[in-house]
């Protein structure tokens, strides 16, 4: 099964890469970009939307890596104040247990 995922993977990233292919010698056209305080050399349109996906992507794992550690951290946080609660209960009911 291992082994038919990956070949399905080869093929998904063959497919795209083509895709990726026949988008850019389609969209030749060369473009400059101007953000008000500057502007690029031209480059092709392709050029410019494959290069969006990929800050898009990159921003993406970023992000999701952040979040992920936030998650840890705060998971590890709440795991010591979980033991320091049950230690100080069990503190509680062995001295309400002695004076019983």
């Amino acid at each position: 099964m291992a082994g038919l995922q990956k070949i399905l993977i080869v093929l998904l990233v063959l497919v795209l890469v083509l895709l990726a292919l026949v988008f850019s010698l389609n969209n030749q056209m060369a473009v400059p970009l101007n953000f008000l305080i500057f502007e690029t050399r031209p480059h092709g349109v392709a050029m410019w939307i494959i290069l969006a996906f990929v800050i898009g992507a990159v921003v993406g794992v970023l992000m999701a890596t952040l979040a992920t550690v936030k998650a840890k951290v705060s998971r590890r946080s709440l795991q010591k104040k979980l033991e320091r609660t049950e230690q100080t209960l069990e503190k509680e009911r062995a001295q309400n247990d002695r004076t019983v």
